[in-house]
């Protein structure tokens, strides 16, 4: 892992996500769609070299 902070964007879609549970939930809130909240969890995930949700069938 680098010693560079991952970006602003992923790092808020992650938070509002853990928060309500659902990517679905989390993107209405920060006014975006659903695929772009998932896009920014999985950057952030490549970034830190680590999985931050478990993924099961539709849901997290």
């Amino acid at each position: 892992m680098s010693n560079r902070l991952p970006p602003l964007n992923p790092l808020r879609a992650f938070e509002a996500t853990a928060r309500r549970g659902s990517v679905s939930a989390a993107a209405r809130e920060l006014n975006v769609t659903h695929g772009a909240v998932s896009h920014q969890i999985k950057a952030l995930e490549s970034s830190l070299q680590v999985s931050l949700f478990e993924r099961g069938a539709k849901r997290l």
